[in-house]
């Protein structure tokens, strides 16, 4: 399987982040690829006060863009994050999957918000504007199995067991980790969920803008289950397509079968 990141800026024009996704979109195709990654909030700007502004309703119109691309290119889409609001007015940090055909497959609302403040560097609380979403999220493909979480979900190591437990192959985690935290902990993080589960693992982020009120890290990225790196972007706009053998993931797990030799203690699987 063939799989593309797209790493973009979200930028205050919502039109011109739907184009710029647009292009990438197309360019994928014609280089063959299967499966496509957009960044979480690739709509707007990363910002608590854009989410209710720029907020639709699932269907609503940017959905039907990504849906239509997703159909004319013949992708399965991983259409990043986008804000959701539902008919409760509560918004959503939503992560939609499309298939060839155009059909939503997945939703995933971030299940852990962003409420974080780290002394001498990155402040920001989603909890201001956006709601939690509750779900393990997998999807089937013609490929196999995957898994679906948004950006600070990758954090949470038990979720990601959830997703690989329930078959998932590849996990697909739109994000924007910032320049507090990505130094520190995106590669770290990837490469562990990848190791610990034995699966594939993709971090697609935003692109990075120095201007920006929220600056996102980039270097979006791609892991084998055995926690080498196939892919590293830098922080600028930008696409890359790489081949993913799951054949792997069978080869690593009869090397090393850790997932066979788990205990069970006091009733839970360790």
């Amino acid at each position: 399987m063939k799989l593309a990141l797209i790493q973009m800026e979200g930028t205050a024009d919502r039109e011109k982040n739907l184009q710029t996704a647009e292009f990438y979109l197309a360019e994928a195709a014609v280089q063959g690829a299967d499966l496509v990654m957009l960044p979480e909030m690739f709509l707007c700007p990363y910002q608590t006060e854009a989410f209710p502004k720029y907020a639709e309703e699932e269907g609503g119109p940017s959905w039907q863009r990504m849906s239509a691309a997703a159909k004319k290119d013949g992708l399965i889409l991983a259409a990043g994050s986008m804000p959701e609001k539902d008919e409760q007015g509560r918004i959503y940090n939503t992560a939609y999957v499309f298939d060839r055909s155009g059909m939503q497959i997945a939703r995933h609302r971030k299940m852990h918000l962003f409420d974080i403040a780290v002394e001498g560097g990155q402040h920001f609380r989603e909890s201001e504007t956006l709601t939690a979403g509750d779900d393990v999220t997998v999807f089937d493909t013609e490929f196999g199995r995957m898994g679906l979480a948004v950006c600070y979900d990758m954090r949470f190591p038990k979720l990601s067991e959830k997703m690989t437990e329930a078959g998932a192959k590849l996990l697909l985690f739109p994000a924007s980790f910032n320049m507090t935290t990505g130094p520190a902990h995106w590669e770290l993080l990837l490469r562990a969920r990848a190791a610990d589960g034995q699966v594939f693992t993709a971090g697609c982020s935003q692109a990075r803008n120095e201007k920006a009120s929220y600056v996102s890290y980039g270097n979006s990225m791609i892991v084998s289950p055995w926690g080498k790196v196939l892919t590293h972007m830098d922080e600028k706009e930008g696409m890359t397509v790489t081949e993913i053998n799951f054949d792997e993931i069978a080869r690593i797990q009869e090397q090393l079968p850790i997932l066979k030799q788990k205990r069970k203690i006091g009733g839970e699987m360790i």
